[in-house]
């Protein structure tokens, strides 16, 4: 199964994630199917930038939301 999650970047205390789908059964560092956008906590406020079409088709086509990445999209509306 398919899940849209986050995967870390960034250096120590400075974290930086991308939105990306990929496999729920391997890590988040493993190879990733797509990036849909990307979210940085530290700048104020957050910046994110999320493409809702691939959301909006990956979820059609299966994957799951992980709970952060579901409160993300909710707040970014």
């Amino acid at each position: 199964m398919l899940k849209i999650r986050l995967r870390r970047g960034g250096a120590t205390h400075n974290p930086f994630y991308r939105i990306v789908v990929s496999d729920s059964l391997k890590t988040p560092s493993a190879s990733t199917v797509e990036q849909l956008g990307h979210y940085d906590p530290k700048k104020n406020p957050a910046d994110v930038k999320i493409d809702k079409a691939r959301v909006e088709y990956w979820v059609s086509k299966g994957a799951q939301l992980s709970p952060t990445v579901k409160s993300i999209l909710k707040k970014s509306k």
